[in-house]
């Protein structure tokens, strides 16, 4: 069992080489697609991918709730929340 306060994901997406704004896209789409409530877990490129997604999702109504530094990419964890925004 994780003490991690953050709860095992619902679902994952590889965006890794996906540039922007398709990443965004696809990481929305995904979300939609999903329960309220649910967690999804987006692997992101350095750079532009994981500066511009997080405060996309923000502003779009999403709760960014980790992330996490994996060296060669980023992974991020989105909740969709329990009133579609």
């Amino acid at each position: 069992m994780s003490l991690s306060s953050v709860s095992t994901p619902d679902a994952q997406l590889d965006l890794r080489g996906t540039p922007c704004p398709i990443n965004f896209v696809r990481t929305k789409l995904r979300l939609e697609k999903m329960s309220p409530g649910d967690l999804l877990e987006v692997w992101l490129d350095p750079g532009e991918p994981i500066e511009q997604v997080p405060d996309s999702l923000t502003m779009a109504g999403y709760q960014v709730e980790q992330i996490i530094d994996c060296s060669d990419y980023f992974s991020l964890l989105v909740r969709r929340p329990s009133i579609s925004p």
